[in-house]
């Protein structure tokens, strides 16, 4: 009996046509070019394309509407060949399918044909017994209809009940169902459902009321994700940035790997991380078309998870001259100054907070992450005083003012302000900025300033914390290494 997960794929699939050639003229009689057919393929897209994924990790079955046509035939062979069992449901019109052109590797043109693809009578009782065995489902939304049909949306609201399901939406599609475990919008279609303009992590949090989810993630490409479920803080997690790459079917590997870590027993947050950063890798090794690639060359792999490491310092802006030493606990003037100084460019004022006694790699991943959030960025950074009475006798093992230069020096860094208080709500009071980041550490907890960051006008935003990685740690193992020599 197979270890293997079981995952459910639900949604509308589409046949991707892809076709290559060269183009070494221009048409006798119109200014077009010519394109000399070299190749063409075709392979799963849609909600077939997201099965594929889930397929590396898990038993997976696709519950779709699939025409009666040769395309169809098709379409369903790619996936059984593929270990993907189909429960085809009865399909409106002919196959859809996107035909790709290229030439010399870039498109010429994109047609799209067949559907509408809407299904037809639904085999109640299969979905449903399908459902029933799933450690998982995936809602893949590609504007068919698939999720508008009633008797579909009554099984996935009962299923949502007791396991996990993941609703990736479509412009065109239904609202989730309500207590689906995770939505996935990404930006664009995340602000079409919302009726005022706001940042991602906002819209989560009001997506996750509005459609009941337990949890709403806004993937925003390049810059990472944003997670908000009720009652908690929204949690940004930052991409791996990519140079070049091909974002084609980011969207469905973000949303495969979500399901499978989900399937495996995961929690969303865990899962959201693990999905950033195999959608980050996804984009940096060529996207679907790689996929395509490698598949026909018969050497399809599963993306690995890579690092999630914040924006290089390199490729961030500072607006503070260096070697500007800190000044004591400061007055509600020396903040109010710093704010004011760093407001004159405009953008957005993002505020971290922490001890940083002996800086490690956690911590630079929250500064870069935080600093990703914005447009300038403040540490308030506690004084020697308020590390001793939070931390005890022996800390802080550095200095405020050799704490603070050692963060002055990170370019992502704009101004570090020490504090003498046990938490920062005074000088947030003062410093007023528009986004206060921290560790997600704390998700479970209500943080004591997220009123004062809020009744200015404020956002309060979580950042992933890194497991094992504290001063506190650090120190510990130092001391056992030396106890043993």
């Amino acid at each position: 009996m197979s270890t293997r997960p079981q995952v459910i794929v639900v949604g509308d699939a589409v046949l991707d046509v892809d076709i290559d050639g060269r183009v070494d003229r221009l048409c006798p009689d119109a200014p077009v070019p010519v394109l000399d057919v070299t190749d063409t393929r075709e392979s799963p897209g849609g909600a077939g394309l997201a099965a594929l994924l889930c397929a590396a990790g898990a038993r997976v079955t696709l519950v779709a509407p699939v025409a009666d046509d040769d395309a169809g035939v098709r379409l369903t062979a790619l996936l059984t060949g593929a270990g993907v069992t189909v429960l085809a449901l009865p399909h409106a019109g002919a196959t859809r399918r996107k035909v790709r052109v290229r030439s010399a590797g870039q498109s010429l043109v994109r047609v799209d044909d067949g559907g509408p693809g809407t299904p037809g009578g639904v085999p109640a009782d299969a979905v449903a017994a399908a459902l029933a065995g799933a450690d998982a489902v995936l809602v893949s939304d590609y504007g068919a209809g698939t999720t508008r049909h009633p008797v579909l949306r009554d099984l996935l609201a009962r299923a949502a009940r007791g396991t996990p399901v993941v609703w990736d939406p479509h412009p065109r599609g239904a609202p989730p169902v309500p207590g689906v475990t995770l939505a996935t919008p990404n930006q664009a279609e995340a602000l079409g459902r919302v009726t005022q303009p706001a940042p991602p992590d906002v819209v989560a949090g009001v997506l996750a009321r509005q459609w009941e989810a337990r949890a709403v993630c806004v993937t925003a490409g390049a810059t990472g994700a944003f997670l908000a479920a009720a009652g908690t803080e929204p949690v940004f997690l930052p991409a791996v940035p990519v140079t070049g790459g091909d974002p084609c079917g980011a969207g469905d590997r973000f949303a495969a790997s979500v399901t499978l870590a989900l399937a495996g027993g995961a929690l969303v947050s865990a899962a959201v991380v693990r999905a950033v950063a195999d959608a980050s890798q996804w984009v940096a090794a060529g996207g679907a078309e790689a996929l395509r690639r490698r598949s026909r060359a018969g050497a399809a792999r599963p993306t690995q998870p890579a690092n999630l490491d914040g924006r290089p310092a390199s490729d961030q802006q500072r607006t503070r001259p260096p070697g500007t030493e800190p000044a004591d606990p400061p007055s509600g003037r020396r903040l109010a100054d710093v704010a004011a100084r760093l407001r004159v460019d405009g953008g957005t004022l993002v505020a971290t907070g922490g001890c940083f006694d002996i800086v490690h790699a956690g911590h630079v991943a929250t500064l870069q992450a935080a600093r990703r959030l914005g447009d300038h960025l403040v540490v308030l950074m506690n004084s020697d005083a308020s590390v001793t009475r939070l931390k005890g006798p022996g800390r802080p093992v550095v200095t405020a003012a050799e704490r603070a230069r050692v963060l002055e020096a990170f370019d992502c860094v704009d101004a570090v302000v020490v504090f003498d208080d046990d938490d920062p709500r005074a000088a947030l009071e003062r410093l007023r900025p528009d986004v206060w980041a921290k560790g997600g550490d704390y998700g479970a907890t209500p943080l004591p300033e997220a009123e004062t960051v809020r009744r200015h006008g404020g956002r309060v935003v979580l950042l992933p914390y890194r497991d094992g990685m504290s001063t506190t740690t650090i120190i510990e193992r130092s001391a056992a290494t030396a106890a043993r020599t």
